[in-house]
């Protein structure tokens, strides 16, 4: 009788156990996605033109959206080259793309990963230090479980800047350019 009562209690634990390795496991892999946009993308729009946008790191719509609204800017730049105006500026990405704050960043912290079944939340503290006071803000940064791995769906605006959330920035940029 207390053999099957610890045998039970050992299978419960042995349960929990993986249910927290499993966790920790896949907020590490969030956490290499978080660094791998920033690193790839964070500190310049240069990245988005000059390099196909990565495979493994954005949900197959937000790379859609993302390569979608990148052919529209290009279209842009070669139209007005080749226009009676070439001086006139095309539509481009300006400012830091995948943040809140126009300027960019200095650094920033994950302060939270939040897992939900198949979609990930992770808040994301960024500071911009060249001013003073330096500026603080957070995004949250929307993640989705898709084909055996965490991809970015979509990062939404911490209120100090204009934006709502990345898709609605780029899908208003491609409606623009259709005018």
């Amino acid at each position: 009788m207390i053999r099957s009562l610890l045998l039970s209690v050992s299978f419960i634990f042995c349960f929990i156990a993986c249910g927290k390795t499993t966790q920790v496991a896949e907020k590490q892999q969030i956490t290499e996605k978080i660094n791998q946009l920033y690193s790839q993308y964070g500190k310049s729009n240069e990245a988005v033109y000059n390099k196909p946008i990565a495979d493994h790191l954005f949900s197959p719509e937000l790379k859609k959206t993302l390569e979608d609204a990148i052919n529209a800017s290009k279209a842009d730049i070669e139209k007005v080259k080749n226009s009676d105006h070439p001086d006139e500026k095309p539509l481009i990405f300006e400012g830091a793309m995948f943040s809140s704050l126009y300027e960019g960043y200095n650094g920033y912290s994950i302060k939270s990963i939040n897992l939900h079944d198949k979609t990930a939340e992770a808040l994301v503290q960024f500071e911009y230090n060249m001013v003073t006071p330096k500026v603080l803000w957070t995004d949250k940064i929307q993640l989705i479980y898709y084909d055996k791995e965490w991809l970015i769906d979509n990062i939404v605006f911490d209120s100090i800047g204009s934006s709502k959330n990345l898709k609605t920035n780029l899908t208003d940029f491609i409606q623009y350019s259709k005018q």
